[in-house]
């Protein structure tokens, strides 16, 4: 097979470019990487040579290529057979709240985006991104009841849904405080990934910066 190269964006703010990695990782599909950096003079060039769309990521298999991450992430399930329900109405379901995020919750991404080695940050809510957060929580907790007895994650085992809102639950670290056990459980699986956790070391590790998505005030820690 063709070598699989994806085209990223800086770890720490791309949350488009986390999607397809984090489900081709767990497809064990075996991937090179190149990093564009981020709102750099630079990167205009460089993304006109290698995506038609002019945006991150983009994936190239010999003479294919797809620029945009959830076309990316049904091909990774495409050519593994695995990274949906086998079942027909949960593949169906996973399929509809994955589109759903690749779609909405603007709100969510303008006020909170995502910054991957950031916690503890304190923006003020706004009644749309209230809104935004409480349909998450419930999508999460409605897939999990209904199709996550398999295992800990959306739809039982890892799937393109659990991929699609990582960069989710990465914000809810960074900006979070309130949310319901049920958003807690499943926060903590996602952390507790290790192909996540790696995901955030690079991102502690990047030395850019941009300070655009560098919002919100640090949380006081309080004396013990």
């Amino acid at each position: 097979m063709a070598e699989l190269t994806l085209v990223l964006g800086n770890k720490n703010y791309s949350s488009w470019s986390l999607r397809p990695w984090l489900l081709m990782r767990h497809l064990e599909l075996e991937l090179a990487e190149r990093t564009l950096t981020l709102d750099s003079p630079e990167f205009a060039r460089e993304v006109a040579d290698c995506s038609p769309s002019g945006r991150v990521p983009v994936l190239h298999h010999g003479a294919l290529t797809i620029w945009d991450s959830l076309a990316i992430c049904e091909y990774a399930c495409e050519l593994t057979g695995r990274g949906l329900p086998t079942d027909a109405t949960a593949r169906a379901i996973a399929r509809a709240v994955s589109a759903e995020m690749h779609a909405g919750f603007a709100t969510l991404r303008e006020r909170w985006p995502m910054n991957a080695r950031a916690e503890k940050r304190r923006v003020p809510p706004t009644p749309s991104l209230t809104r935004e957060i409480a349909r998450i929580e419930t999508i999460w907790a409605d897939c999990r009841q209904r199709f996550g007895a398999g295992g800990p994650w959306l739809f039982g085992e890892y799937s393109m849904a659990d991929a699609m809102y990582a960069p989710v639950v990465l914000r809810f670290r960074t900006y979070g405080e309130h949310f319901t056990p049920s958003t807690h459980s499943y926060m903590q699986t996602a952390l507790a990934d290790p192909h996540l956790t790696t995901w955030i070391a690079a991102a502690r590790a990047e030395p850019w910066i941009i300070a655009a998505a560098e919002l919100g005030t640090a949380q006081a820690t309080l004396p013990g």
